[in-house]
């Protein structure tokens, strides 16, 4: 008998609960033993308790082996006391990866032979959130942080990744690709920011001879990634960089209602759609569970559970291929008419 897992659920906002629901039972269907703990988080939470993140819930995430988080409205102006819960749990839980697969999909739109990996540093850039008026509010600065601890590991998270992808390959006997980490950075004109990042990227590659590395400028990444995302396996940037570009990759595949995330750290995985909440939309039973399922996945991945995310990958290619389709995939299910075929057509 294996040890239950548990696993907390984060619904957040807008259609957080939905996709979440779908998620959850896409993984009882696994049959593994999993205890689940559902907790408060988002726009929502900080609307009727004061903070987005209640203490009590990272208390209780750290008692967990992993989590979803479905979504989170997040206002475009200040307001005073709000803070990202997503950006609060990757700090608190150190979770300094963001994984975000992003795989060609059977639905229009989507380009072919596209299989890749955004590995992006998840815990300092802009996203340190140290910003600060000036001159009166007439001049507004933000401090952006490159250190070489998190850029030495999240480095090695990337050729670690490669070297696992590669592996995969050669055990599915698929045509060999070989292993290329890519990484972005814009060192020509921030020397001292990315010129760190840069030097230390390179200095871990230096450890991974096996696997080849090369550099882009993200500007250029972008301009490649569009003409020739095939070429492409794991790259590895800071978090403004892979957070553009895992976004824009998405639409590559079918768009975000299909991608998912996992923030991960060395002892935890925080797994995620990429999508938004989506309030247009919420409670009506009509939001596309793709996403969250996917993140389920790739949680059970990230956890040591890789047959049975394949087989949940497995049986959502299958859906989307020939069976029922939501609204933004141009169909007419239910969400819950997507997770019950995508159930049943699990193995």
């Amino acid at each position: 008998m294996r040890k239950p897992l548990k696993v907390a659920l984060i619904p957040g906002d807008g259609i957080g609960p939905e996709v979440i629901a779908s998620a959850q039972s896409v993984l009882e269907a696994t049959n593994l033993p999993i205890d689940y703990c559902w907790l408060d988080a988002g726009w929502e939470t900080f609307q009727r308790a004061g903070t987005s993140l209640p203490s009590e819930t990272l208390v209780k995430l750290r008692e967990c082996d992993g989590a979803l988080f479905g979504a989170v409205s997040s206002p475009s102006h200040r307001v005073e006391g709000y803070s990202s819960p997503i950006i609060a749990m990757r700090v608190a839980l150190d979770l300094y990866a963001n994984l975000r697969p992003i795989e060609s999909t059977p639905v229009p739109g989507s380009r072919t032979n596209v299989n890749l990996l955004i590995v992006r540093e998840n815990t300092e850039g802009l996203y340190v959130k140290q910003e600060r008026l000036e001159e009166g509010g007439s001049r507004a600065i933000a401090d952006r942080v490159i250190t070489q601890h998190a850029s030495e590991r999240i480095t090695t998270m990337a050729f670690e990744q490669a070297k696992s992808r590669q592996e995969q390959r050669k055990q599915r006997n698929d045509t060999p690709n070989d292993a290329l980490v890519t990484v972005v950075h814009k060192a020509n004109v921030l020397r001292v920011t990315d010129g760190l990042f840069r030097e230390t990227a390179l200095n871990v590659a230096n450890g991974y001879p096996s696997v080849p590395v090369e550099e882009q400028l993200v500007d250029s990444m972008v301009y490649r990634l569009i003409l020739e995302p095939e070429r492409y396996d794991v790259v590895v940037a800071p978090n403004l960089y892979g957070d553009i570009l895992s976004d824009a990759a998405a639409a590559l595949v079918g768009g975000l209602g299909l991608i998912p995330s996992a923030n991960v750290g060395d002892s935890f995985v925080l797994a995620e759609p990429v999508h938004g909440s989506a309030p247009d939309i919420a409670s009506q039973g009509i939001a596309n569970p793709v996403a969250a399922i996917r993140a389920a996945a790739l949680l059970l991945t990230n956890l040591g559970y890789k047959s049975e995310a394949d087989n949940i990958e497995w049986a959502i290619n299958s859906t989307l291929a020939d069976g029922p389709k939501t609204q933004d995939l141009g169909g007419t299910a239910t969400t819950d008419e997507m997770t019950e075929e995508i159930i049943k057509r699990m193995k």
